[in-house]
């Protein structure tokens, strides 16, 4: 009996020893650190940070800094620069490219250009402690980014900004830091820059050039070995960051740039996103987070005046050139003060790349005792008033952007939205509930519903049970990216009644059909009876035939007649096509007439949609097809059609499936019908 209280004692020695031990004490923070703190109304990542000091060395000694709590907390951090890059919308930050630069600017000078004196004249250090010192002040980690993404505003203007801000700044940091470190051993020639000009062109040229290419590949040939792209996904992100590593900069830079390079090819509300964000969220960001509280020595704040007051400035100074840089950032565009907030909030967190300055600038000399303490605490209190800046801005914002987008819930109905997709030919589903799941409101709490019509004769029970059982395949998977799906089975006497039925029934407003398939095939689809289920439904009926993978695809071509913008149901449509050109991260080229160019501007402005949009005027309606001359293989072509009757309705669009599947055979289309 002593033997096993011997052995149990020994199990809780301080520091804890026994992996299993550790990681479950670590899983039971992370669990419930965040759920005490959302009483008092703290974000969790607080909590996370907090519990950090406690349990770390300089707190109560339960845990110590070893490897494995290293590389759990390194890939943490790689996990935020690489979300951050996968999150940011191509689209508008191009658009606002030269915004990210000037904002990259304020951040990077003003914190330096105030820094610096106060380092070099107030707390009386050397040219190169004080300028490495006030570089830190200049850089910043997306701590409170994954506030940002449960908020569901990572595509917010203000955001996509001081993201791109951040590596800018970051960048031009490491290199100053590289710079300082040549300067102080006496290696400053042309070969050092020479050196690392070189090896950055050929990182760039591997991450842009290089990997995109196999990551298409890999999607393509892949399709179906779900568990294969996340592997293949987080191999590119750890390899990316060596690559940088080797380059000569930050390995963070490579999973920021890891990000950017995989954006296109994963949409954010595909499962794969799905699982990436789950991985990350509640697994290796919270044990960065711990591991940057491990750090914090609360005895270095009692050990003497000067701790203090080194500590206090250099805290002051880091919030205060962050603030100012966000003031003139708001100043210049003209933004909001809540966006004001979370820019200053994003850029506001001290954490990773301060810490790598520091810590190489105080192992090589350069800095004392003193600035390396008070850039802990300073890391903790960043941390903290970042976040909670972030939060207060991030709710903020989600009010304004709810008041901006109720007035067109109202009108198009998306707050409830329905989507149908009666199926006959199973091998079509995947792609047409990627479809569904991707351009699917948000919003809407309603499942995306499955419809299968059975014959109504003899063997139609056995049928119905034989159709459930395959869809209920697709219900797993769909559940990988958290959506909900209804399956229904039904009996009729032939499919189109069937499906105009049960549209009615659950108040669908989208049917997504797949294209109709020649006369002749066993599993035949709609065919002939398109026809029938446009007479029979009022709803927007979307018929679609994707030739490959959507993340494939480079830009989306639709052709709009004339009047389509006084159907209704016009900006239902327009607010989907612009949402899957967002999702996937590609332009919009529209062929249409000045009316209607007109009324779809006014809605993207109206509803702020950011999608990237270029309009050709087009008014040859009669010969619409001459329009496949100007479409690349990669395009998805967007027919907007007229049910008989309407009043953009044109004779040219009868028989359309039979015209384009002749005309656009390699591509991918859809025909929509308002």
């Amino acid at each position: 009996m002593t033997d096993f209280f011997n052995h149990l004692l020994h199990e809780f020695e301080l520091p804890l020893q026994n992996p299993v031990l550790v990681f479950s004490l670590i899983l039971f923070i992370i669990l419930l650190s965040p759920i005490l703190l959302r009483k008092l109304n703290i974000p969790g990542i607080i909590g996370l940070i907090v519990a950090g000091v406690v349990i770390g060395p300089h707190g109560f000694n339960i845990l110590e800094k070893n490897s494995a709590i290293e590389l759990f907390s390194t890939i943490g951090l790689l996990y935020i620069m690489f979300i951050a890059g996968l999150e940011l919308d191509m689209n508008e930050f191009k658009s606002n490219r030269n915004k990210s630069l000037l904002f990259g600017f304020f951040t990077f000078i003003l914190p330096l250009a105030i820094g610096f004196p106060v380092c070099h004249y107030l707390l009386g250090y050397d040219f190169n402690a004080s300028l490495l010192t006030a570089s830190m002040f200049a850089t910043h980690t997306l701590v409170a980014y994954p506030i940002v993404s449960k908020f569901g505003i990572s595509k917010n203007q203000a955001v996509a900004i001081t993201v791109g801000g951040t590596i800018l700044t970051d960048t031009a940091v490491l290199i100053i830091l590289a710079v300082i470190m040549g300067n102080s051993q006496g290696n400053l020639n042309q070969e050092f820059w020479i050196r690392l000009a070189i090896s950055l062109a050929i990182f760039s040229a591997i991450m842009f050039f290089v990997i995109p290419r196999i990551a298409k590949w890999f999607f393509k040939k892949l399709e179906s070995e779900k568990h294969s792209h996340y592997i293949f996904v987080l191999s590119v992100v750890f390899f990316a960051a060596f690559l940088a590593e080797v380059a000569g900069v930050e390995p963070i830079i490579g999973a920021f740039v890891a990000g950017l390079a995989l954006n296109k090819l994963i949409p954010h509300s595909s499962a794969l996103m799905n699982r990436i964000e789950f991985i990350g969220n509640s697994l290796f960001i919270p044990f960065f987070l711990i591991s940057v509280g491990m750090l914090v020595d609360v005895s270095v704040i009692l050990s003497g005046p000067t701790a203090l007051i080194v500590a206090g400035t250099l805290s002051a100074v880091a919030l205060f050139g962050k603030w100012v840089a966000a003031w003139f950032t708001q100043l210049v565009f003209k933004y909001s003060k809540a966006q004001r907030q979370l820019i200053f909030g994003l850029s506001g967190a001290h954490a990773a790349a301060t810490l790598a300055v520091i810590l190489v600038g105080y192992r090589a000399n350069i800095l004392d005792e003193n600035i390396l303490n008070g850039t802990i605490i300073l890391i903790l209190i960043t941390c903290i008033v970042a976040s909670l800046a972030t939060e207060k801005a991030a709710k903020k914002i989600v009010i304004e952007s709810e008041e901006d987008t109720e007035a067109l819930l109202k009108t198009n109905g998306t707050q409830k939205e329905q989507i149908l997709i009666p199926i006959a030919n199973v091998s079509n589903i995947d792609k047409l509930m990627e479809l569904a799941v991707t351009i699917k409101d948000k919003k809407s709490t309603n499942p995306i519903s499955i419809l299968s019509v059975v014959s109504n004769n003899d063997e139609a029970e056995i049928n119905i049970l034989k159709a459930r059982n395959k869809l209920e395949e697709f219900v797993r998977e769909a559940s990988a990216s958290e959506t909900d799906v209804n399956i229904i089975t039904t009996i009729d006497h032939n499919a189109a009644s069937g499906i105009a039925r049960i549209s009615r029934e659950i108040m669908a407003d989208v049917i997504i059909l797949g294209w109709p398939q020649r006369a002749g095939f066993i599993d035949k689809l709609i065919g002939d009876k398109v026809d029938s289920i446009l007479n029979n439904t009022d709803k927007t009926t979307f018929i679609c035939h994707l030739q490959k993978p959507m993340v494939l695809h480079k830009r989306i071509v639709a052709a709009v007649p004339p009047f389509a913008e006084h159907e209704t149901g016009f900006g239902f449509w327009v607010s989907k096509i612009a949402r899957l050109a967002q999702e996937l991260s590609i332009p919009i080229l529209l062929y249409c007439n000045g009316q209607t160019e007109k009324a779809v501007q006014k809605l993207l402005k109206q509803a702020k949609l950011p999608a990237s949009i270029n309009i050709k005027p087009f008014t040859d309606w009669e010969d619409f097809l001459i329009l496949s001359r100007s479409i690349n293989e990669d395009d998805l072509f967007v027919l907007v059609s007229a049910r008989k009757g309407a009043t953009s309705y044109l004779g040219a669009l009868d028989k359309l499936p039979a015209k384009l599947e002749k005309h656009f055979a390699s591509n991918s289309r859809f025909v929509i019908y308002p």
